[in-house]
């Protein structure tokens, strides 16, 4: 072989392998840029108590979201709920479970539904789902709060409609105390109405559930609003846009879904054209009761419940509707861009939550009451005060009436 024939080799064989380099390089930001997230290794191997995956074109995740404060090692999941990608139907559905849900948890016996978090992570309470509401899911995906108000930032914030006095004040309360616990000043809230939140401000108005905000009912709704409005916020974003957000929240994310798992999810869920969002919750109104020595549990039918969440993730009927009343073209259920705060699925949050009569024919004639047993699970009654203190750490009293009057 002549020497030129050899360097136009030697170069063309350089040139291939810059060019692979290259190519490598770019793939290899790309990954990173896209799929950045944690990834959790851990559930391989481990017994979900997972249902038969009933249809191929239906896939099931658990969604947590976290409240861990700094220094803690073991989390509850204030927030759980089962977020179903629906490809033939072109539909994302959310189902929130209330966290206060009395279920069995394997080796633990009866207790809330978010203490399977704390006990065991996200096997244990995934499994805990699984067991209780025979659902099929093997795969989650964690945010703690705190990375929401990253995540919520990066959007450029959310368009959220506080519509009451005492959401207001409520709000500003649960703001201002953020900003002790983290040692900084954020801005409050100034009125009602339609407006921008940031992520403080949107974190802090999904968190609200006293001074007559609807207790742990509305909190969930106020949690799927956010959601919502950040779902509304990537639909309006160009294909830049969008690549640039990826870039910018995937570092918050937790997931055992792996990279392979989640591109040609995503590419399924839009395959023809964005989703529908859809949000319900279980139990649903008159199906359930509180129960306990402070009625620190909610008390329903799990087999209904779970009735209720297979009919409307594999045949898409929607909770408290029927199989001729439910339709998936009706739009009854479909995300509204026009207006804020819809309650999704035709579940009007606004309104207390109804729940069975309850009875009560061993109540004694004897008046005297033990203020300590008033204090929720959790919490404590302070008697050189008078006060209680709730399981968040805020102080109240109760006014003749029983109600919480939170300073």
């Amino acid at each position: 072989m002549s020497l030129k024939r050899f360097q136009r080799r030697l170069v063309r064989i350089l040139t291939v392998l810059v060019i692979l380099s290259i190519v490598f390089c770019l793939g290899l930001y790309a990954y990173r840029s896209f799929f950045g997230f944690t990834y959790d290794g851990s559930l391989f191997g481990q017994d979900l108590a997972a249902g038969v995956k009933a249809d191929e074109n239906i896939t099931n995740i658990t969604l947590f979201g976290l409240d861990t404060r700094e220094g803690d090692t073991q989390s509850h999941s204030d927030c759980m709920m089962i977020v179903t990608v629906d490809n033939m139907r072109g539909k994302i559905k959310l189902i929130s479970l209330m966290r206060d849900s009395l279920v069995n948890i394997d080796d633990h016996g009866e207790d809330k539904l978010n203490a399977a978090y704390f006990l065991g992570g996200p096997s244990l309470a995934i499994r805990t789902i699984n067991e209780n509401f025979g659902t099929d899911i093997t795969e989650y995906i964690a945010v703690n709060f705190e990375q929401l108000v990253e995540i919520i930032d990066a959007l450029g914030g959310v368009e959220i409609n506080v519509e009451t006095t005492a959401e207001l004040l409520e709000l500003n309360r649960v703001i201002r105390d953020y900003g002790i616990e983290q040692g900084k000043e954020f801005a409050g809230i100034e009125q009602t109405g339609l407006q921008t939140l940031d992520g403080v401000q949107a974190l802090c108005y999904g968190r609200i559930r006293k001074g007559g905000t609807g207790d742990d009912w509305a909190r969930v709704e106020r949690q799927s609003i956010v959601l919502e409005a950040m779902f509304t916020k990537v639909q309006s974003m160009g294909a830049s846009e969008l690549i640039g957000l990826m870039q910018k929240i995937v570092p918050y994310v937790t997931t055992s879904l792996k990279a392979t798992e989640i591109a040609p999810l995503i590419v399924g869920a839009v395959k023809d054209g964005v989703p529908t969002l859809e949000h319900t919750r279980v139990p649903l109104d008159g199906e359930w009761d509180y129960y306990g020595s402070s009625s620190q549990y909610i008390l329903y039918d799990l087999d209904v419940a779970a009735d209720h969440i297979h009919e409307y993730i594999y045949n898409d009927v929607f909770p408290g509707e029927t199989a001729s009343t439910s339709s998936s073209d009706s739009g009854t259920t479909s995300t509204s861009t026009d207006t804020a705060n819809e309650p999704l699925g035709g579940v009007d949050f606004d309104e207390p939550p109804t729940a069975p009569a309850t009875t009560d024919d061993t109540s004694s004639s004897d008046s005297t009451v033990d203020p300590a047993s008033l204090a929720e699970e959790g919490g404590r009654y302070d008697p050189a005060t008078g006060d209680y203190y709730d399981s968040d750490g805020d102080r109240y009293y109760l006014d003749e009436s029983g109600n919480r009057v939170y300073y």
